[in-house]
């Protein structure tokens, strides 16, 4: 079974949120975007797939699991929320992919992309890309402006859905943390995520 930590308020539509590849549900990233979500009076709750939830029990690192394993969790911790409609799934980096993936056949009321790797660093011809160009659930991403994982000079040019909504963050990498010399902080960056996904989310409802 699913164990979901919940925080913030019941209302619709709540939030549902993967981690990224590497960090647990509860990583620092994943707690400050969720506080500042739920602050606004929305319902956040989060949920981790089972290699992670291995990582917890034993302490041994893991690589994710295949792409049919994440997507099957994820569609059952979504069950646990009640009618999808109700719901916007997302995720941090490849937690934000495999929602993106499930989304459409899934009849969520939209997705949130925390970092959305669109290639590997350093392999920009590796483009995990060809299920948004089809994508029909409305869908905010949120990206650093220096993200390896693809840039504001790169993401512009691919073929995504015109439902792919972008939202930069100044100087920010693949967890939106500027260099000191931008005169950008992290908490601003923060902030500025966090309010791009409550307004998403209150237009979605």
């Amino acid at each position: 079974m699913v164990q979901l930590l919940e925080i913030g308020s019941r209302s619709t539509p709540r939030l549902l949120l993967a981690h990224g590849a590497g960090a647990p549900m509860d990583s620092p990233f994943m707690n400050a975007i969720s506080e500042r979500i739920a602050a606004a009076g929305i319902g956040v709750a989060r949920f981790e797939f089972e290699y992670m939830e291995k990582r917890r029990e034993d302490g041994k690192r893991r690589g994710p699991d295949r792409p049919d394993k994440l997507i099957a969790r994820f569609e059952e911790a979504l069950q646990t929320l009640g009618p999808p409609e109700e719901v916007v799934i997302g995720g941090k980096s490849m937690g934000g992919r495999i929602a993106s993936m499930i989304a459409d056949d899934a009849g969520v009321a939209g997705v949130v992309c925390l970092g959305y790797p669109f290639h590997p660093p350093g392999k920009p011809g590796r483009l995990r890309i060809a299920h948004l160009e089809k994508l029909r659930t409305p869908t905010l991403i949120v990206q650093g402006t220096r993200d390896p994982f693809g840039t504001e000079e790169e993401v512009p040019l691919y073929p995504v859905s015109p439902v792919v909504e972008l939202v930069w963050m100044s100087d920010g990498n693949h967890s939106f943390e500027p260099r000191k010399k931008s005169g950008r902080t992290l908490d601003e960056n923060l902030n500025a995520a966090a309010q791009a996904v409550i307004d998403f989310i209150r237009r979605c409802g």
